[in-house]
């Protein structure tokens, strides 16, 4: 088997005829695992890297099944349905495997290279005909580096783009050894300041940002390659014109971004959190308005910077 010898990565999502995750139309993968614990994730499925146990009101009959039958008591009743305690849970899948409607699923599978080049491969005709291809998001992809760059060695020997949606929380040995094979970096900066950036993702930004200019560099020397900077924009979490002068600074020190794409924040995950019982610490954090958006994107303009919203 071609692929037979090759690593096995865990998944948690995959979308295709996406338009958000780099140029054209793309094969979007969603590794399981991240190192961050961002306060607004609209994918908390994907910070664990084992599968995680969600549960959906809407299917169940409040049989009591996996309340009795959980041997941690991590279940019990709520006002609203079962309530898990996710400190409690040790993903042992009875809840799943003896609800009668699946209302519990635990999100992730595991999944060869093979497969997925077989996925991807479904689309090589909307891949040609709009300049897209396939992107690596997360979660953290470069948790699973090796089976990672296994795919993005596979995809390449087959012609087709490939891009890798990052927070550059990683080791810099496996961004770099990305970089000889990723056509595209979609390169996550949320907070220039590393104690705010700590508090609202669980971590500094040192290594972060000691591995964008590792990366730039990289790519500048291979003379192949880009990095697209995305910035969730925030209300009062990092929509500040001194933070955003401040990215600013750091797109201007760097020599192979293409862009900067502006990702408006929005709550539409959080009814996940409630799902994975997981708390929700956005509150009733709005998203930024129109005029919030378009003064940021004037801002990086007047410094000479593309910058577009969503993307």
């Amino acid at each position: 088997m071609l692929f037979g010898k090759e690593p096995t990565g865990f998944i948690f999502d995959v979308k295709r005829y996406s338009i958000h995750d780099g140029p054209g139309i793309r094969t979007t993968f969603f590794f399981k695992g991240c190192p961050l614990s961002c306060w607004w994730c609209h994918n908390p499925e994907g910070i664990s890297p084992l599968p995680a146990p969600t549960y959906h009101g809407n299917r169940c009959i409040a049989c009591g099944r996996c309340v009795r039958e959980c041997p941690r008591c991590a279940r019990t009743f709520g006002p609203n349905g079962i309530i898990l305690d996710s400190t409690k849970c040790v993903e042992c899948r009875i809840c799943e495997q003896i609800c009668p409607t699946r209302a519990i699923e635990f999100v992730g599978k595991e999944m060869k290279v093979e497969e997925l080049i077989r996925l991807a491969k479904k689309d090589l005709a909307f891949y040609d005909e709009s300049g897209g291809g396939v992107t690596f998001s997360g979660g953290e992809p470069l948790m699973q580096a090796e089976f990672l760059i296994a795919c993005l060695k596979a995809l390449h020997s087959q012609e087709i783009s490939t891009a890798v949606d990052t927070s550059g929380f990683c080791r810099e040995e496996d961004i770099l050894l990305a970089a000889e094979e990723a056509d595209i970096f979609l390169f996550d900066i949320k907070l220039i300041d590393p104690k705010l950036h700590e508090y609202y993702t669980g971590v500094g930004n040192e290594r972060i940002l000691a591995n964008l200019r590792s990366l730039d560099k990289k790519l500048v020397e291979r003379g192949r390659g880009s990095i697209n900077i995305r910035i969730p924009l925030i209300p009062g979490v990092n929509n500040s014109p001194e933070n955003l002068e401040a990215v600013i600074a750091c797109v201007l020190s760097l020599r192979s971004v293409s862009g900067v794409n502006i990702l408006p924040y929005h709550s539409i995950g959080s009814g996940k959190y409630k799902n994975l019982g997981l708390e929700f610490k956005m509150g009733r954090t709005q998203p930024p308005s129109d005029d919030e958006v378009s003064q940021a994107i004037s801002l990086f303009a007047s410094r000479g910077i593309h910058a577009v919203k969503g993307g």
